[in-house]
């Protein structure tokens, strides 16, 4: 084995094309996506290549002339780290950083890295660093003194390196143990919150989509705020969440949420969980595609499979309890004959809205859109309220669209007044339990 491995290492990604796996997008996308999520994580990508598997080997995964291949390349390339992007049992990894004399990691490794760098908030670090001790409890071949750190990262590409290979099962038993119940208490906190929210007199949108597809710096465009939003996959993971105007509604709230992906680790998504179901409270889901990928229609299929994990799409049906609006992100990097072609697509259907996040193109067609949706079934009701009455007549006005105001002379409190106002049905309730 080769020394500490850290940002800026030269790597490998070596993409594994196993016959008669199905795959929801091709090779060479699958080798671009690995790639990118090591240039997140700061690693420079010497070279990429697809190595297609016949039969896989359990105790390496490849056969031996392609390991040639790969050792080669790596000497070539003076590679210190190479990158499976997919998945190694925990004896196909030794060995195969036996034969290399170089760290290996895989798909699931490298996103853990990632999450474990980005996650920002308390939460955030306590759902990675579950999900790490997860993989981690069945290899046992790393250091896990990553649990006395505080920066990002949980040594895969850095730390102290292979000092105790004999780790303590009983004790990263018992971390995640107090993990979980951490994690609990986080959960039941969220819950209350969204509770409280949903009593609240404001509707919420989330915005999802595949990782890099533009939700931040839409996100951003929106509120005014200034999100981590950069062209890296894994930008965000905290959930952001910030208020914004309509035309007709006053204020709602705009949740920013983790970004979807592939063959996404098992671990991050029992971990990452009580973060999407953020999501299952919206009252619209914004899903932003970046439609000038080649591979959106893959990416659009991850995404909907996840809201039908969640359980915010029936699986036989198709059908979403929750209107989603798809907003075609990335509209100015289309070519001429591909937004002539797509823009007929949108013209057909209201629930698609193309714009650039970066341009504003098409973000006042989106509000506009939000707001249809927001308001829709209102429906005028009249109130009589004594004239005194000012928190609930204020807010009628903050919350709904008032007709018209008049005297309604005098009752049992003094002077009264006639109030009609448009209300959805979910104002008219909250206006009810005032």
């Amino acid at each position: 084995m080769t020394g500490e491995v850290t940002r800026g290492a030269r790597a490998l990604v070596v993409c594994p094309d196993i016959r008669g796996r199905p795959y929801s997008v091709d090779a060479e996308a699958r080798l671009e996506e690995g790639s990118n999520l090591a240039l997140a994580i700061g690693i420079i990508v010497a070279e990429g290549f697809v190595v297609p598997v016949r039969d896989v080997r359990p105790g390496t995964l490849f056969g031996e002339g392609q390991i040639q291949r790969i050792e080669t390349a790596c000497e070539q390339e003076q590679a210190e780290l190479v990158i499976i992007d997919g998945a190694l049992s925990a004896i196909q990894q030794r060995n195969l950083e036996q034969r290399l004399k170089r760290k290996v990691i895989d798909r699931t490794g490298l996103i853990l890295e990632i999450f474990g760098e980005r996650a920002a908030t308390a939460e955030g670090r306590l759902q990675v660093e579950l999900a790490h001790l997860d993989y981690q409890q069945s290899r046992l071949v790393r250091s896990w003194t990553h649990l006395e750190r505080q920066r990002g990262g949980f040594g895969f590409l850095g730390g102290p390196g292979e000092t105790q290979i004999e780790a303590d099962r009983r004790m990263i038993r018992a971390r995640m143990g107090r993990l979980r119940k951490e994690l609990d208490q986080v959960r039941r906190t969220r819950s209350l919150h969204r509770d409280r929210r949903g009593k609240a007199p404001w509707p919420v949108i989330a915005l999802v989509g595949y990782t890099n597809a533009g939700k931040s710096t839409l996100f951003n465009r929106l509120t005014g705020s200034d999100v981590m939003a950069e062209d890296l996959l894994f930008a965000t993971l905290d959930p952001t969440m910030r208020a914004i105007r309509l035309p007709g509604v006053e204020k709602a709230i705009l949740s920013d949420t983790v970004g979807f992906i592939s063959d996404l680790p098992t671990q991050l998504v029992a971990a990452f969980r009580a973060t999407l179901e953020e999501v299952t409270g919206a009252d619209v889901i914004v899903h932003v595609r970046d439609i000038a990928n080649p591979a959106s229609s893959a990416q659009k299929k991850q995404v909907l499979r996840i809201l039908e994990d969640l359980g915010v799409i029936d699986g036989e049906g198709g059908l979403s309890s929750i209107p989603i609006v798809e907003a075609w992100n990335k509209w100015d990097l289309l070519d001429d004959e591909h937004r002539v072609e797509l823009g007929e697509l949108a013209r057909d259907d209201d629930m698609i809205v193309p714009l650039s996040a970066v341009t504003g193109q098409g973000v006042d067609a989106l509000l506009e859109t939000l707001d249809a949706l927001l308001t829709r079934g209102a429906i005028v009701h009249r109130f009589v309220l004594p004239a005194h009455d000012g928190q609930r007549i204020a807010w009628l006005y903050a919350h709904g669209d008032v007709i018209d105001v008049q005297d309604a002379g005098e009752g049992p409190d003094g002077p009264q007044r006639q109030i009609d106002v448009r209300l959805t049905q979910r104002e008219l309730g909250r206006f009810s339990a005032l």
